[in-house]
C-alpha cells in the first residue's frame, strides 16, 4: 500500500483497539468485575500507537534498490487480519474453550461431554486452512511455486515460533500472539545468521538449540506447577 494508506490504516487501527478496550473495561466495572486503571488502559493503548507508527515508519522508508519501494506491505494487514481471527476463535468462543480443555487433558474433556474427534478434527481444519494461506502469501512472495519447496524446514519454524512464543507443546496453553512473536524471534535470528554468511547447517542448529531450550523451560515450568499442585 502507499505511504499515506499505511497511516491511515494505522490511524483506524489504534482507533479501534482504543474503543474495543474503553468499552470493555467499562462493562466490566458495570458488572462489578475488577479491571486494570484507566491509566493502565491509556498506556496499553500509547504503547501499541507507539509501536504502530515504528512499523509504519520503517517500512515507509525506501527499501529498494535499482527503483524506490516505499510502504506497508499488504502482509502486514493480512496477518493481523488472521491474528485476530485465530485471536476471537481461541479465546471468545466454545470451540476455542474445547481446543484448550482437549490439549490440556483429552480424556478429561471427554467427561466432561466435549465430543474430542469433532473438535480435533475442527483444530486440523483450521490449522491446514492457516497453512494453505500462508502458502500463498509463500508463492506471492517469490512470484512462483514448486513441488520441491523446503517443507520440513518450514514446519520446524513453525513449531519453533509456538513453542518460543509460549505455547505448550504438551496442550492447554498458548495464543495466536505468542506464535508472531516467537516468529520474530526465530525470523531474527535466521535472517541475523544469514547477513553474517553463516552456513545453513549453523542456522539449522541455532535454531534447534532456541527450540530446545524453549521446550526445556516450558517442562520445567509445567512440572513445577504441577508439583504445586
Amino acid at each position: 500500500m502507499n505511504v499515506a494508506a499505511g497511516w491511515i490504516v494505522l490511524a483506524v487501527v489504534i482507533a479501534l483497539f482504543a474503543l474495543t478496550s474503553i468499552r470493555h473495561d467499562a462493562r466490566a466495572r458495570a458488572q462489578g468485575l475488577s479491571v486494570a486503571p484507566l491509566s493502565v488502559t491509556l498506556f496499553r493503548i500509547a504503547l501499541a500507537g507507539i509501536g504502530g507508527a515504528v512499523l509504519v515508519l520503517v517500512c515507509n522508508s525506501n527499501r529498494g534498490i535499482l527503483i524506490p519501494l516505499r510502504g506497508v506491505p499488504w502482509v502486514v494487514p493480512f496477518v493481523g487480519l488472521v491474528i485476530l481471527a485465530w485471536s476471537v476463535l481461541m479465546g471468545r468462543t466454545a470451540l476455542g474453550r474445547y481446543l484448550y480443555a482437549i490439549g490440556a487433558s483429552p480424556e478429561a474433556a471427554r467427561r466432561a461431554g466435549v465430543n474430542v474427534a469433532a473438535v480435533r478434527t475442527a483444530g486440523f481444519m483450521f490449522s491446514s486452512l492457516t497453512a494453505a494461506m500462508a502458502g500463498i502469501v509463500y508463492a506471492s512472495w517469490i512470484g512462483s511455486i514448486s513441488t520441491d519447496i523446503p517443507g520440513g524446514n518450514y514446519s520446524l519454524y513453525g513449531v519453533a515460533a509456538a513453542v518460543i512464543g509460549g505455547a505448550s507443546l504438551f496442550g492447554g496453553r498458548g495464543k495466536p500472539i505468542q506464535a508472531l512473536l516467537g516468529g520474530f524471534v526465530i525470523a531474527t535470528v535466521y535472517n541475523g545468521l544469514a547477513l553474517m554468511s553463516v552456513g545453513a547447517a549453523v542456522q539449522y542448529m541455532a535454531t534447534a538449540v532456541v527450540l530446545i531450550v524453549a521446550v526445556t523451560i516450558d517442562a520445567v515450568v509445567r512440572r513445577r506447577s504441577k508439583a504445586a499442585v
